[in-house]
């Protein structure tokens, strides 16, 4: 798994020793979402790109150490100029993330009973 972090702190161009549990976390939830989506107990070697991409895109949009709610515009008015602000009620980056790879994916999924 360490080589594998490494590999996921350079790619992303990170130098700090801090963001290693967060990096370890998003290579293991892409993982298991790889594992669970296809039904195997193992990365096929086919597979480990992608679940590398998966990991840089979980870091990227699950924002993984910040404690902040995230914010987002919800209108903005022209006259007299009116921009509002209220948290983003997502159910989370990591559900679409299956979309994005799916077509990878489908060739390795086995049926699941």
């Amino acid at each position: 798994m360490e080589e594998k972090r490494e590999k996921l702190k350079n790619l992303l161009g990170i130098s700090e020793e801090s963001q290693e549990p967060l990096l370890e976390f998003a290579l293991q939830d892409a993982e298991e979402t790889v594992k669970n989506y296809c039904n195997l107990e193992e990365i096929p070697k086919g597979l480990e790109h992608t679940v590398m991409r998966m990991a840089m895109d979980l870091y990227r949009n699950e924002q993984f150490g910040d404690s902040a709610v995230p914010m987002a515009v919800k209108s903005i008015s022209e006259g007299d100029t009116s921009t509002s602000f209220g948290t983003i009620e997502s159910s989370g980056y990591a559900q679409t993330l299956l979309k994005n790879y799916q077509k990878q994916l489908n060739r390795y999924r086995k049926v699941g009973f």
